[in-house]
């Protein structure tokens, strides 16, 4: 996703070492490639939490690759003078009881200033309040839901931020939704739609953003109906939408379910495409279905990492790397996420005269609404929400065994 010295920086370091404080660990250990070659090093820990283990693993390696690589790159061009980064990952198995026993961890630990994660939405509920009570700045690569940054009434227009270190690189399940209901209807020219959800934060609120933006396109909801996660017989909810006259069924939920939808829905004799949102976006939704997938959509928040030029040398370093795990989906946005802590850290540090404060942490998060640069997945900023000003997506359709763009677009109403 890139190097060179990968981004293009907002601030300038003040001179001096940095001294020890409470928010940071001294590295007493020898000398490494990541050091200055000199003087005590500063220790600041960026948190990962991420579903590391189970059906959605693939997409957690690569948040916490990203968030290595990230760390890795600012040790290795001495972004911040004196401080050295490292991460520290934990597995939250996309359960938000989980997430909340990781983010009370990662709070104990002082030299924790900022956390990338998590994946899921529903496990961010969780870990918000924890983070908040500690002024501990959390960045989610991923997370759609909008009531996480502009709360529950966020859907009548009354839009009030809970938590001011709440922050995300992904755009919201607003933007998300109502694009991909505009690709249905104005660009496949489907009028007709079965609405199918899997009960959770994400997959509700994503499946009913797409519902009123169709209808209010001139499209017809001829169904909804609701899966439970980790079943696998949805046999009675594919015959539901073969007698509805669907042309189109949207799957607000994650691949493993919505691989296993598409499937059924075929094998029912509906030959009709299955879309979904970024949470079916990845090669695993393919591999979950007997049938051809050919036709089905997802979207995705930005645009192909691949296709960008920004990302370039992000894609050549992952690489050279050789972590075990490809990026997927959310690797752009890990990055970025975890370049954004670097860059508020760094504007801390310039700001206190070459030292990191007692109170890093709420200085950090205080700096993260600030900070501005041109990253991995393009410009990177936030709106008063916390949200991302980033609004590009990308449409993708099933052709053969792989995902391929076929629409990208800045969302406009």
């Amino acid at each position: 996703m890139r190097h060179r010295p990968l981004l293009l920086l907002t601030s300038t370091l003040a001179a001096g070492a940095l001294t020890l404080s409470a928010c940071g660990s001294r590295d007493d250990g020898g000398k490494s490639d990541d050091s200055d070659g000199g003087g005590a090093q500063t220790t600041v820990v960026i948190g990962v939490d991420a579903p590391l283990t189970g059906s959605l693993s693939a997409l957690g390696q690569g948040i916490k690759n990203s968030v290595d690589l990230a760390a890795r790159t600012a040790n290795k061009n001495k972004e911040v003078k004196g401080v050295t980064f490292r991460t520290e990952t934990l597995d939250d198995q996309a359960v938000p009881a989980s997430g909340q026993q990781n983010a009370t961890k990662l709070v104990a630990d002082k030299s924790v200033l900022g956390v990338v994660g998590p994946l899921n939405s529903g496990v961010s509920q969780s870990m918000q309040g924890v983070f908040a009570r500690a002024d501990l700045t959390q960045v989610s690569p991923a997370n759609t839901s909008p009531e996480l940054s502009q709360g529950d009434s966020w859907l009548k227009g009354d839009k009030k931020r809970p938590f001011k270190t709440y922050f995300r690189t992904a755009t919201t399940d607003i933007i998300q939704g109502r694009f991909a209901a505009q690709y249905a209807y104005n660009d496949a020219k489907k009028k007709k739609a079965f609405i199918v959800d899997d009960k959770q934060t994400y997959g509700v609120g994503l499946a009913s953003i797409f519902g009123q933006e169709f209808k209010r396109l001139g499209g017809e909801v001829v169904g909804t109906d609701h899966i439970t996660v980790k079943e696998t017989d949805f046999s009675s909810v594919a015959n539901k939408v073969k007698n509805s006259g669907a042309d189109i069924v949207y799957y607000g939920g994650q691949y493993p379910e919505g691989g296993l939808l598409s499937d059924q829905v075929k094998k029912a004799g509906a030959h009709i495409p299955l879309m979904g949102g970024d949470g079916i976006y990845d090669p695993a939704f393919i591999k979950a279905s007997s049938e051809s997938n050919d036709g089905d959509l997802g979207t995705s928040v930005g645009y192909p990492v691949e296709d960008l030029d920004s990302a370039k040398a992000f894609v050549q370093n992952y690489k050279a790397a050789d972590y075990k795990d490809p990026y997927a989906a959310y690797g752009g946005y890990s990055y970025d996420a975890a370049w954004a802590i670097i860059q508020a850290v760094k504007s801390v540090v310039t700001a206190n005269n070459g030292k990191l404060p007692a109170d890093a942490r709420a200085k950090v998060t205080e700096a993260m609404g600030k900070v501005s640069f041109e990253g991995v997945t393009g410009k990177v900023s936030f709106d008063e929400f916390g949200d991302t000003t980033n609004k590009q997506l990308t449409v993708y359709q099933v052709k053969g065994d792989a995902w391929k763009s076929v629409k990208s677009a800045t969302f406009k109403d």
